[in-house]
């Protein structure tokens, strides 16, 4: 068998099968971290039917978030966005920093010509 034929047949394989998990598991973080900049979850460490599973799963919080912000009263603290199922190979959101009173009002004074 040639080594042309062998990379063919492991390209091949199934995401979930044993060898493309092994190669995977054998991966550097830095080449996983960028397949995961680069939006191939495919090469992973899940198989296609999981991340098939946290899409649906996903999907399922994003319809309950939704009702219960349409069923709940207008004035009532409405709970927080629903974070979506850590992937692997995805870095998880970073928090978004608060505009604390000094940065609104450097931002105010950038914004009105207070730079120069």
């Amino acid at each position: 068998m040639t080594a042309r034929r062998l990379r063919v047949l492991i390209q091949g394989l199934p995401p979930e099968s044993a060898t493309l998990t092994a190669l995977r598991n054998a991966m550097p973080e830095e080449e996983l971290d960028q397949q995961a900049e680069q939006g191939e979850p495919e090469k992973g460490r899940w198989s296609q039917s999981e991340l098939l599973l946290a899409s649906a799963i996903d999907a399922l919080r994003r319809v309950e978030y939704v009702l219960i912000c349409a069923n709940s009263d207008s004035k009532a603290k409405r709970p927080s966005p629903p974070e979506p199922l850590p992937r692997p190979g995805a870095k998880p959101r970073k928090a978004k920093t608060e505009l604390t009173e000094n940065s609104a009002n450097r931002l105010f004074e950038l914004i009105n010509g207070g730079a120069a």
